[in-house]
């Protein structure tokens, strides 16, 4: 996959993409629905599959002092899109000066003349350009005009309603992470290096990776059934993991993280990229009036833990 990051107009092999335009902040299900109809527009056309997104997430841009919401960073869907086939990702850096685009502007002058996109799939709800003026009747207007293909891809829903990212984020505040899954159709995950903490569940036979959530729209803290992808270095590979996430009140006041005790693991992860993926919510998380009590716990979440993950691939 050839990743861009910037206005600069592509180089002809790269240009004639059809593409996905929007955040896809999870890449859920009905982002995919979108990135199918793409792929088969690039197949029509023997055409380069092409996603056009934006970083910093618009939403970031504008509210810089809300609270953090995305579902993944940049490495992440970057991945995600990788393994889906994308041939080219545009990720437009997202500024004052794409901000202040009219939406015709933003068709001419970054669809047409900096990425030279031969088609493009959007949402029924996407809109685009200053003040979110643009939509999809002005998009296929304007495709018609200047050259390029436009396709609507219907919302994706189902008994509880639409596919959405607020929807996932929601489910996973709620501690339902499999609702997450179901909508996103692939497990939450949360991805990054292994950093250094205050190695206190090393203390207690507990050795656990911490990775951070800065950024990233945060789960409902309490315990979780965990598979874990170490995706780099001579431990790669997929294990079974505890993992906590909040606070650590126990302890004092802390910085909400991730904490996972990989069962059954010995080895040094630090620094290492791991991916964990949040399987099931067993409990809130609590705070003990003594380590004793913790660490009774900790051996009951453990156990759960292996019941949650004994049939989970």
């Amino acid at each position: 996959m050839h990743r861009h990051t910037s206005l600069t107009p592509v180089p002809p092999a790269h240009r004639n993409a059809a593409v996905a335009l929007g955040n896809f902040d999870g890449v859920h299900l009905g982002h995919q629905s979108v990135i199918a109809l793409a792929r088969a527009a690039a197949a029509e056309r023997d055409a380069p599959l092409g996603i056009v997104t934006f970083e910093p997430h618009p939403r970031s841009f504008f509210a810089p002092d809300a609270p953090a919401f995305r579902l993944m960073g940049a490495e992440a869907r970057a991945s995600r899109l990788e393994k889906l086939g994308v041939d080219e990702l545009f990720e437009l850096p997202f500024d004052d000066t794409l901000a202040s685009l009219t939406a015709e502007a933003f068709v001419t002058s970054v669809l047409v003349d900096a990425l030279g996109i031969s088609h493009v799939v959007v949402g029924a709800d996407f809109r685009f350009g200053k003040g979110r003026m643009g939509d999809v009747e002005s998009l296929a207007r304007m495709g018609a005009e200047l050259g390029f293909g436009v396709t609507v891809a219907p919302l994706v829903s189902d008994a509880s309603g639409d596919f959405s990212s607020t929807a996932i984020r929601q489910a996973l505040s709620d501690g339902r992470p499999e609702d997450a899954a179901r909508m996103l159709g692939h497990l939450h995950r949360i991805e990054g290096p292994v950093e250094h903490g205050f190695k206190r569940g090393r203390e207690m036979g507990f050795p656990t990776i911490n990775l951070s959530l800065k950024g990233l729209h945060p789960p409902k803290f309490g315990v979780y059934a965990t598979l874990v992808d170490v995706l780099e270095g001579p431990h790669k590979g997929r294990y079974q993991g505890a993992a906590s996430v909040g606070s650590r009140p126990t302890f004092g006041e802390n910085l909400a993280n991730l904490e996972v005790y990989l069962l059954d693991f010995d080895g040094d992860l630090y620094d290492r990229a791991v991916s964990v993926a949040l399987v099931a919510y067993q409990r809130p998380e609590l705070k003990f009036d003594d380590m004793d009590a913790l660490m009774t716990q900790m051996h009951l979440d453990v156990e759960e833990t292996r019941a949650h993950l004994t049939d989970t691939p």
